[in-house]
């Protein structure tokens, strides 16, 4: 069974002002199941799953706490010490939006800001480790940060987490006149394999938007799952196109948060069958209960 170790992406959490709407949505695209854990002091988590409410988890949902914030993912980083790893992002210019807190038994957390003002999430997990499973159809499989300093994030990252950028190129779409043009993309390497990827935010993207992470989630056809997400309520921010590691298209769900769709080439999927990928469950004896159908 699979253990992550410090500084893996491990857990991804949705913030929604409508949970209802999103519910129905992440059920329909990835054919999630879902079930609400309820945390003390804390409210109510709704746990998404593969294969129904008993299987392994993928992700996590909760309400919006301040209706000024856009609904997002918040993507996690696995750490041996809150405290420690949090203590390295402010040494190297990072910021603290949410101070490391406990979560019952499950673990501990805290949420932070890198120089550029993209929010991560710092998880050390106790009887939750994170994900169940990730890297196969429906599961998260990836994390990418959006930026417009990529040599900035690269010595930030480098010096939180230990990530290598590894920069390459590709075909990058352009909206404005329906054309591909030359661009750079990093993969974040750590240990010996890419684990999330940097986009470079040109001249074509607003000077005024902040930097951002997001997940992706593995589908077996990107065109089909993109075109079925849009049946749902999503917008498309880029079409599905081509890239290194296989073909992806980032959307905003039906209440505006970003996610990344992503089929692998035949490469990546044989390479990733290889490694183990599921947890143990992290709440054995507990017998879940799915919600309601959403309305």
């Amino acid at each position: 069974m699979t253990r992550y170790v410090a500084g893996d992406p491990c857990w991804a959490d949705l913030a929604t002002p409508n949970l209802g709407a999103s519910t129905a949505f992440y059920r329909e695209l990835f054919g999630w199941t879902s079930y609400t854990l309820t945390v003390d002091a804390f409210g109510d988590y709704e746990m998404f799953t593969l294969g129904g409410a008993q299987g392994p988890t993928v992700a996590q949902m909760q309400s919006l706490a301040d209706d000024t914030q856009p609904p997002s993912w918040t993507c996690f980083v696995y750490s041996d010490d809150v405290e420690v790893t949090l203590q390295a992002v402010l040494d190297v210019g990072g910021s603290t939006l949410v101070e490391p807190t406990a979560l019952a038994n499950l673990g501990r957390m805290a949420v932070c800001a890198d120089t550029q003002g993209a929010d991560f999430g710092i998880w050390e997990g106790w009887d939750h480790p994170g994900a169940d499973v990730m890297d196969e159809p429906s599961a998260m499989c990836w994390f990418e940060l959006c930026c417009v300093d990529t040599e900035e994030a690269k010595r930030f990252y480098g010096q939180v987490f230990g990530w290598k950028g590894l920069d390459r190129t590709y075909d990058r779409w352009r909206a404005a006149d329906q054309t591909y043009y030359p661009s750079v993309y990093t993969d974040w390497i750590h240990g010996n394999r890419p684990l999330a990827g940097m986009f470079f935010m040109d001249e074509l993207w607003s000077e005024r938007q902040p930097a951002y992470w997001i997940p992706y989630f593995w589908v077996a056809d990107c065109d089909a799952s993109t075109a079925r997400a849009v049946e749902l309520g999503a917008a498309i921010e880029i079409p599905p196109n081509d890239a290194v590691h296989g073909r992806f298209s980032i959307v905003t769900d039906p209440t505006g948060a970003r996610l990344g769709i992503f089929t692998p080439s035949e490469a990546v999927a044989a390479e990733v069958r290889t490694r183990p990928r599921h947890m143990a469950d992290p709440f054995p004896g507990i017998r879940r209960e799915p919600p309601p159908p959403a309305r």
